[in-house]
């Protein structure tokens, strides 16, 4: 029986739009996709990037009174320019680190795979996983990571230092003797064994010493400090380390390694290298601290960030004489794709830099 010709054509016609239908959704779904990957970089990070607040953002803080503290803050900056940041991550390792599955995948200084055993006894001795009663108990916390740049010297920013809730610096930088332009509030001091104060007597009294473990190896001097034993060997560190943390086991912490993670393999963007430590694929103590912060603090704030090469002749650090032209190519760090990272950061208005030094006058 043969088809009728008008019936032909509507199933012709019926074909046409169907095919029709499906190239005009096809290309809507990638011109939807091409407008989506052009908005963020391959990080995830928005590419436009400056300081205005979302409106929603507006809308919560837009009747705080100046200069009050806002809580959330950093974090909603954070994932307004960077969607896929998660806010909730301890800064300290507790008991029940093993069910941040995240960690427990990667060894150090990625996570803890293969050193339980070894963080199990720590926490049981040290006893206290957190910041302390009264930070822990506030509402807003402002912070500030403390780098050590030489950029920090003649700035007097001492004062404005001391007023933030929580002062975080790094590896040994002294405080005693440069009140003035670093301040003399000292919340934690977060470091690994090659980079912790080596003479007794330059340590707080009242901080939290913080081991960020790079390496096994780190651990196991870590179990020596906060059991107060002698320091037998220092085979397999890179150079002299510290024989005596001066502080009770309850005032000693281990950092969460997620930010470390974190900050190498999503914020930065380095070398996955099978989640080992390899080439260029280590974040520096500074950007992991501001990781930390921005996990846990509602506002956060850097001073002494940022090295000008092209001022061979500036202090490298703001506690010693060693010139910017000292600094060698890093075989661990990718200082140039840092930077890039913190450089969003300010742009952006998540974090505010003290003393200009991570874009100077290009943000």
């Amino acid at each position: 029986m043969r088809m009728k010709p008008s019936r032909n054509i509507l199933l012709g016609l019926c074909s046409v739009l169907a095919l029709g239908f499906l190239y005009y959704s096809s290309g809507r779904i990638s011109l939807r996709g091409w407008n989506h990957k052009s908005l963020y970089d391959k990080q995830g990070f928005l590419v436009k990037l400056d300081t205005s607040l979302p409106l929603e953002l507006m809308y919560k803080y837009g009747n705080l009174s100046e200069g009050a503290c806002k809580p959330g803050y950093a974090s909603a900056k954070m994932t307004a320019i960077y969607p896929k940041f998660a806010q909730l991550q301890p800064m300290f390792l507790d008991p029940n680190y093993k069910r941040y599955s995240k960690i427990c995948d990667y060894s150090p200084p990625f996570g803890v795979k293969s050193q339980e055993k070894i963080i199990d006894i720590l926490l049981s001795a040290t006893k206290s996983y957190s910041l302390g009663e009264d930070l822990d108990n506030m509402n807003c916390k402002t912070c500030i990571i403390m780098g050590n740049g030489g950029i920090l010297a003649n700035k007097s920013l001492g004062q404005r230092i001391n007023e933030f809730d929580v002062v975080i610096r790094l590896n040994e930088a002294p405080v005693k003797g440069f009140e003035k332009d670093v301040g003399s509030k000292t919340t934690m001091r977060i470091t690994y064994p090659e980079g912790a104060i080596q003479k007794t007597d330059r340590y707080e009294t009242d901080s939290l010493f913080v081991l960020s473990a790079f390496k096994a190896l780190d651990l196991k001097w870590l179990r020596h400090m906060v059991f107060n034993q002698r320091l037998r060997s220092t085979d397999g560190f890179w150079k002299s380390v510290a024989k005596h943390v001066p502080r009770d086991p309850n005032d000693i912490r281990i950092l969460n390694p997620f930010f470390i993670q974190e900050a190498s393999f999503k914020l930065i963007g380095l070398p996955h290298n099978n989640g080992q430590m390899g080439r260029g694929n280590i974040p520096t103590l500074g950007a992991v601290a501001i990781t930390m912060a921005l996990h846990n603090c509602d506002e956060v704030a850097v001073a002494g960030f940022g090295y000008n090469m092209s001022t061979p002749h500036a202090p490298l650090h703001y506690y010693e004489k060693i010139r910017m032209s000292a600094i060698k190519e890093s075989w661990t760090h990718n200082i140039s794709r840092e930077k890039e990272f913190l450089i969003k950061l300010v742009k952006a208005g998540v974090i505010q830099d003290l003393t200009n030094g991570i874009c100077g006058a290009g943000c």
